[in-house]
Parts: structure tokens; C-alpha cells; sequence
């Protein structure tokens, strides 16, 4: 008997999710060594990250036609493709090839929210559809919990270019073990589909997926609610390591068992929350308390002492990666299951296309803070408090649009 095909959807979206988070969140646990080695203030990472957010907008901007054409798993592996490229153009280590390598890896991310959720949509089983959602989401968290327990530890002992390099080989390993389901996962792809620049670049296309907003009131107030969640998150993720080791004063190494923990964290909650959701069946409530705690969880981190011991430091940074970085399965299954499935990607691509605006804009506005300032303690702060502030707002929004249905 063979196994059914939401396990093998599972298993392929699962790796590929891991493997794009584990290569996009590897530039952040090398920032310290990374930036000082192409003479950019620490805070640079900061434009980096909004650059590799701008290149997943771009592709969720344009990328629909690829996925009509190729289908999901060919343009999952042509994204980890693309990841590879970008590496290898970072490990030549000057800065504007940060920058190239930056938008080439937002770009190689982009297919993993729309193509997976398309996936999932057609093959999960309705009564565990937030749970198996949660599983594939818990991939991002995990790929960076890898890239802090595996790239800081090479960049640290045989230099950063060595840790660039050897994401590669994971990237064209995972592309090629998920060859065999695209026979029976990619029947859908439309091989008429034409891919030029005109297609690409005409009005229609680029407007589906913001227009798939409109297809269900509670679809605006779910993406003010993720991109509030990704402000924080995103701040989190891209300046850790490096505020850790600066202000805190404390290895890389254990910098990256820290970011290690807050990704680890991660994981667990996606999946012990998609199920509580599901077990709940008000989703949008769950997310509701979430924004709430993962705020003040968020505060907390920001107010850690200076001498912190390393196992508040690690408390701390698992403490706000279980509470602010475990929303996105029950987010991607609520924006499926409020539309019909053949409408999935498109509003999975416009509601996903602004919450990484959220990546995007965060980091920039995080680095500028503390360029003016001179404190992460208050850049922390305020992308905690927003949460508080817009992500409740918003969360509350939701439940009202849900009600009236």
C-alpha cells in the first residue's frame, strides 16, 4: 500500500519550507563576520534582510504565471535553484553582491508560500488541515534552528565562506529528492501558459494577487494581523545574533545556540498551536491571545540585562520564538480555507505579498533606529509594542469579519 498523498505533499512542502529558511536565515547567523568583512556597520544586516524580503514580494508579485506553467514542485525546486545562486554569489563577499545575493534569495523563497499551500490545499484532509498547515510552516523556524546550530559553528571554525558554500549542497540535495513527486503533484500545471515579459509585467498579473483581498472580508484585517506578526518576527530573526554579540558580548557560537532556540521553539509551537486550533475550531481566537503574549513576550526579550547568564538568554530567546514565530500555519490555513481551492495561490500570494511588506519595512526601520538612537533595547521595544497596538486591532477586526461571515 502506497502512502497516502497528503503525507508525501507533507513531506516534500515540509523539506522545502525547512531548506528555503535554513538558506535565507544563514545570512543573519553570519552577519557579524559577514558585514565586518565588507566594511558595512553591523546594523546593515538590517537592509540585507528587507532586500531578501523584497525579492519573495517580487515573486509573489509576478511569480503566477511560473507556477501555472511549471507547477508548485518544478518551481520549488527552481527556487532552491535560485537560493544556491545567490550563496554562491555572497560567498564572493563584497557588498554589492550582498545586496545581488540578498534580492536572488528573496526571490528563490518566494514559490515556497503559494506553491505549498497549494499543495496542501488539494491533498489535506479537512479536519486536520491547520495542523498539517502548522507542520509545513514549522520547516521556517526549524531551517533557522539549523542554521544557527550548523552555519555559525563552520563560519566560526573554518570561516564564513566555507558555511555560505555548504548551504549550497543542502539546497540542490533537497531539490533533487523531491524530483519523484512531480509527476503526480504537479498534474495541474497548464504547459499553454506563456512566459514572457509582457506576461509578466502586464497589469493583470501583477494585480491578481492583490485583488484576491477582496475574495473574503476577513482576508484584509488576517493580512494586517500577519504583517503585524511578521514585524516582530522579522526583527527578531534578522538581529538576534548580532545584538547578542555586541551589546551582550557573547560568542558567536553562542549567539547562534540562542537564535538555535528561539527557531527551536518555534517549531514546537507551530505545530502544538495549528492542533490547538484545530481542537479550538476558532482559529482567529487562538490568534487573537497569541498577539497578545507574543507582545509582551517580546517586551521581555527586549529588557533582558546586559549580563543576562546564558540561560535567561536562552529562556528569553525561546520564550519569544514559541509565542512570535508560530502564527504563520494557522494564518496560510485560514487564508485557504476562506476561499474556494481553485482560488488558493492567488490569495495565498496577495495576503503572503504584504505580510513580507512587514519583513521588508521592519528591518529597514529597525536599523535606522538604532543608527539614530544608538539602542536595540528601544528598536526591541517598539517592534514588540506594535503588536500590541496594530496586531490586536487587527485581531479583533478579524473576529468580527468572521462572524458576519
Amino acid at each position: 500500500m502506497g502512502i497516502p498523498a497528503w503525507v508525501a505533499a507533507l513531506s516534500a512542502t515540509l523539506l522545502m519550507q525547512t531548506v528555503a529558511s535554513f538558506l535565507t536565515q544563514s545570512l543573519p547567523v553570519v552577519a557579524p563576520l559577514i558585514t565586518a568583512s565588507a566594511g558595512l556597520a553591523p546594523e546593515a544586516i538590517g537592509n540585507l534582510a528587507a532586500l531578501v524580503a523584497l525579492g519573495t514580494v517580487l515573486f509573489l508579485l509576478l511569480g503566477g504565471p511560473f507556477l501555472a506553467r511549471f507547477g508548485p514542485v518544478r518551481t520549488l525546486q527552481a527556487g532552491a535553484a535560485m537560493s544556491a545562486i545567490a550563496m554562491l554569489v555572497a560567498a564572493t563577499g563584497s557588498a554589492p553582491a550582498l545586496v545581488l545575493a540578498s534580492l536572488l534569495l528573496g526571490i528563490g523563497y518566494g514559490p515556497s508560500p503559494p506553491a505549498g499551500s497549494r499543495i496542501l490545499a488539494a491533498t489535506a484532509p479537512p479536519g486536520h488541515r491547520t495542523l498539517i498547515f502548522s507542520v509545513k510552516q514549522a520547516g521556517a523556524p526549524l531551517g533557522g534552528a539549523l542554521a544557527g546550530l550548523a552555519t555559525a559553528p563552520l563560519a566560526a571554525h573554518f570561516g564564513w565562506v566555507t558555511a555560505l558554500l555548504a548551504t549550497i549542497a543542502v539546497a540542490l540535495l533537497a531539490a533533487a529528492i523531491i524530483q519523484p513527486l512531480e509527476r503526480t503533484l504537479d498534474v495541474e500545471r497548464d504547459p499553454t501558459q506563456r512566459i514572457t515579459l509582457l506576461t509578466l509585467f502586464r497589469r493583470s498579473t501583477w494585480l491578481a494577487p492583490i485583488a484576491a483581498l477582496g475574495l473574503h472580508r476577513a482576508l484584509p484585517p488576517l493580512t494586517v494581523l500577519a504583517m503585524s506578526f511578521a514585524t516582530l518576527q522579522g526583527c527578531l530573526f534578522t538581529f538576534t545574533v548580532t545584538w547578542l554579540t555586541l551589546d551582550h558580548g557573547i560568542g558567536l557560537v553562542q549567539a547562534g545556540t540562542a537564535f538555535a532556540c528561539m527557531q527551536g521553539a518555534g517549531v514546537v509551537a507551530r505545530i502544538l498551536l495549528g492542533w490547538l486550533a484545530d481542537r479550538t475550531g476558532q482559529p482567529s481566537l487562538n490568534l487573537l491571545v497569541q498577539a497578545g503574549v507574543a507582545c509582551a513576550a517580546g517586551i521581555a526579550f527586549a529588557l533582558m540585562p546586559g549580563d543576562a547568564a546564558p540561560w535567561l538568554i536562552y529562556t528569553l530567546s525561546g520564550l519569544a520564538g514559541f509565542v512570535a514565530a508560530s502564527w504563520n500555519g494557522i494564518y496560510m490555513s485560514e487564508v485557504a480555507r476562506l476561499v474556494q481551492p481553485a482560488q488558493v495561490a492567488a490569495a495565498t500570494s496577495g495576503s503572503t505579498l504584504f505580510t513580507f511588506l512587514g519583513y521588508l519595512a521592519a528591518p529597514v526601520f529597525f536599523a535606522l533606529m538604532v543608527s539614530l538612537t544608538g539602542s536595540w533595547t528601544l528598536a526591541f521595544l517598539v517592534a514588540a509594542g506594535q503588536l500590541g497596538v496594530v496586531g490586536l486591532g487587527a485581531a479583533l477586526l478579524l473576529r468580527r469579519a468572521i462572524r458576519r461571515g
